[in-house]
């Protein structure tokens, strides 16, 4: 009869470990979860914090996009002046006027893009002519491009080189046709 005690406290010893065993793992299940629920949202927290970053550059992006037709009037009135008033006070407030609102577009990350002489690229530059002059390379500027945060704002429209050959009939292509040929 000794042994019966023995036993049902072995059995015991047995169930309390067992119990222990799937306590553990309980345990340990709920902290995996725990964690990566706690890791979740921490990248929630990260992305919703990016996402409104980004929506506030580009509600930004929407407001100097308005604005650009005002600055390209401006650069136009200035290209007007008649060369006796260019010195004058008033010509010179609004050049600061228009210094002024490109300080502004600085500010905001908003650039102007470099085309002139350089090689015309789709994503950057929209191609409205043509003439003779170095193939693919951009010749003159007809209204510039602004970009923000690095993503195109307002594509260059540009003047585009054909090269020296001057075809018959090629006049009627388009210059995005000739480029990707």
């Amino acid at each position: 009869m000794a042994e019966e005690p023995v036993s049902q406290e072995q059995d015991t010893i047995d169930e309390l470990k067992k119990a222990l065993t799937e306590a553990e793992e309980k345990a340990s299940t709920y902290l995996a979860d725990a964690q990566r629920e706690r890791a979740d949202y921490q990248n929630l927290k990260k992305r919703t914090e990016q996402e409104k970053q980004e929506y506030q550059a580009w509600s930004n992006a929407e407001m100097v996009k308005q604005l650009l037709p005002v600055i390209d009037d401006m650069e136009r009135a200035f290209n007007m002046v008649d060369p006796k008033f260019k010195d004058s006070t008033w010509v010179e407030g609004f050049r600061i006027i228009q210094r002024n609102l490109q300080d502004i577009l600085r500010t905001h990350g908003c650039t102007a893009i470099e085309c002139v002489g350089q090689a015309f690229d789709p994503s950057f530059h929209e191609a409205i002519a043509y003439e003779d002059g170095d193939e693919g390379i951009i010749v003159s500027e007809h209204r510039k491009g602004y970009t923000i945060k690095d993503k195109v704002l307002r594509a260059s429209q540009v003047t585009v080189g054909k090269g020296n050959n001057t075809g018959a009939g090629s006049d009627n292509k388009c210059p995005d046709d000739e480029l990707t040929q």
